[in-house]
């Protein structure tokens, strides 16, 4: 018997067999592409998940694991994901089993992150430990006590969602300020500004993941931009280190792949403001082990728990 995984975000889907033993064996990706429709999106996960499962008669198919954004994505339901815009009230899990014959379980995709990498990557041994992941938005989720916490309604946590004043006057979300698509906006409206040299200026389309790349070959406003969001994600960083109290923060999703073009500036956030040097160990933030399988092995691991505990 094996569980399928699928990882289904605003940018990217990927998909996995694991054997009885939670071991993954086959795995394939593809581009979301979300502006090709729903049905599209869903006709080709559907497709990937065939292409990844063994001939009929050579392994079954026990449950579904699959990990999603918005804070209800436990429900089975894609409800209010900033990352997919026009998705409302998208029976995902249910159309999905009933596609591939098997019970579906899904999950909000920062908080199997967070179970995968406490079980198998960085957070080993750890807790509590939070995990974030920085990509296209920013989502969140914690293990306390060896256990998910997922809050009263199962919505903890969202990370990406607390508020900040600008410089501007205006309120944004750390998502706004600090993901790549916060990265992106914040590079356009500099750009538009400032006559600042850069080679964004060339660019048909300014996004984090072009912006990350110029700050990585040196390029001044780029860098500049960088280093805002790395501040904002510090001051978001503090709330949670204040609230948890945790042994391990965990950063993962390509945002966090900066390194420390980012990260510095966060920590420079977090050393300059925290109340108690105590709540900083050395080795507080640590970058994510499991790299793109995270959610995959964390979505595997929950449709097992579920699976098992609904026999």
């Amino acid at each position: 018997m094996g569980i399928l995984s699928i990882d289904f975000g605003g940018t990217q889907t990927r998909v996995a067999w694991f054997d009885s033993h939670l071991t993954m064996q086959v795995r394939k990706d593809s581009r979301t592409r979300r502006e090709d429709g729903i049905a599209a999106v869903i006709g080709r996960i559907i497709t990937l998940a065939r292409d990844v499962m063994p001939e009929p008669g050579k392994d079954s198919l026990q449950a579904i694991g699959i990990c999603a954004p918005g804070p209800q994505a436990y429900t089975g339901i894609i409800l209010n994901a900033s990352t997919l815009p026009g998705w409302d009230q998208i029976p995902l899990a249910k159309i999905i089993s009933e596609a591939l014959g098997a019970p579906a379980y899904m999950e909000n995709d920062a908080n199997l992150g967070a179970l995968a990498e406490y079980h198998r990557g960085a957070a080993q041994g750890a807790d509590p430990a939070l995990y974030l992941t920085v990509s296209t938005g920013i989502g969140g989720g914690a293990v306390i006590n060896g256990h998910l916490f997922t809050g009263w309604q199962g919505m903890a946590l969202e990370p990406g969602h607390m508020k900040f004043r600008h410089p501007d006057g205006q309120f944004y979300s750390l998502e706004a300020l600090a993901s790549g698509t916060g990265i992106g906006r914040l590079a356009r409206v500099r750009l538009a500004a400032y006559h600042t040299p850069s080679v964004l200026r060339a660019l048909a389309v300014v996004d984090g993941r072009a912006v990350g790349e110029a700050a990585a070959q040196g390029d001044a406003l780029a860098r500049e931009v960088i280093t805002e969001s790395g501040e904002w994600l510090g001051w978001g960083l503090l709330s949670l280190v204040h609230l948890f109290n945790p042994r391990v923060i965990v950063m993962g999703g390509s945002v966090s792949l900066l390194g420390d073009l980012i990260l510095a500036p966060a920590r420079r956030i977090l050393a300059e403001n925290v109340i108690d040097p105590l709540f900083l160990p050395a080795d507080l933030i640590r970058p994510a082990q499991l790299g793109d399988d995270v959610c995959l092995i964390g979505a595997a691991m929950h449709a097992r728990a579920q699976f098992e505990a609904h026999k």
